[in-house]
């Protein structure tokens, strides 16, 4: 058993400890002592540039930027309306997501190996058909690869605008490719390996990408009504407005979103910086890593 977490000393040990429970979960100190402290090879070693964008406090734009566009997918929305319970266990379905992310990154090959394979078992089970009688079946290749073209899409953008240290070309190069090897890992068939790959796979889905009920209706509960205490409500609707202001503008026109009343569109970015740069401060970054394989 792990000894209980000492108590903070100071507000920034305070707000790291709430963050951080908040999107790694109850066991999220024993995950992360799993994933830093197993010795072994890794997919991708420390100077990789999949490491600089998953360790950034740009990620908590990025995350709720891909949620909303991923559904603009009818059936992936549809999957996720059907089986993801993600209004019933909102912060569960981030906890899973975010230590997905972080074994997959950081963690043992092996346990990246049994992460993608956990994944894999529950995408076979989801099968189902949309409102309008479209069939749909998680472990598709052709889904998955949309939901992984808008997550590395998302995750970019939101680094590239407010992560510590942005990309150069090779940069967004190498995140791509490290991205497509997950990708490879979990079922997609030839994901996109550089930056102008990515762009051009996002444009090819475009025809089939609309608005739906369940996507408006996702969309409102992720932005309007997070299950949140007061206090958090304000920082919340700043990473709200700037995941809707990175969107493409037709994906905005398409959920009919607009940011929070309360925060003024001029405001928009520099407060988004603002909170990024004090989540940074407040969260301690990951260890370094062992060598990749």
């Amino acid at each position: 058993m792990s000894p209980p977490a000492s108590k903070p000393r100071n507000p920034r040990e305070q707000i790291g400890n709430a963050l951080f429970a908040r999107v790694a979960g109850p066991q999220g100190r024993q995950n992360r002592a799993r994933i830093h402290g197993t010795p072994g090879p890794r997919w991708f070693g420390p100077d990789r540039p999949v490491r600089t964008v998953h360790g950034d406090a740009s990620m908590f734009v990025g995350g709720l930027r891909a949620l909303l566009l991923q559904s603009l997918h009818p059936r992936a929305m549809a999957a996720v309306a059907d089986h993801s319970g993600y209004q019933g266990d909102p912060w569960g379905r981030l906890q899973r997501t975010s230590t997905f992310l972080a074994m997959t990154t950081y963690g043992a090959a092996t346990d990246a190996q049994k992460a993608v394979d956990r994944v894999r078992s529950v995408h076979e089970r989801i099968r189902g058909r949309t409102p309008l009688g479209e069939p749909y079946h998680a472990a598709d290749p052709h889904l998955l690869g949309w939901v992984h073209a808008a997550e590395v899409d998302s995750f970019l953008t939101a680094h590239q605008r407010y992560g510590a240290h942005p990309l150069d070309p090779a940069g967004l190069d190498g995140y791509v490719a490290d991205m497509a090897h997950v990708a490879e890992a979990l079922g997609v068939v030839d994901p996109p390996r550089d930056h102008a790959g990515l762009h051009a796979v996002l444009a090819a889905y475009r025809p089939e990408l609309r608005p739906t009920t369940e996507a408006r209706e996702a969309a409102h509960f992720v932005l309007r009504q997070p299950p949140l205490p007061r206090v958090a409500r304000l920082p919340y609707a700043v990473l709200a407005a700037n995941a809707i202001h990175t969107l493409p503008p037709w994906a905005r026109a398409s959920l009919q979103l607009r940011p929070p009343a309360h925060v003024p569109a001029a405001c928009v970015q520099p407060a988004g910086k603002l909170l990024i740069r004090t989540v940074r401060w407040a969260m301690a970054p990951p260890p370094t890593p062992t060598t990749a394989s």
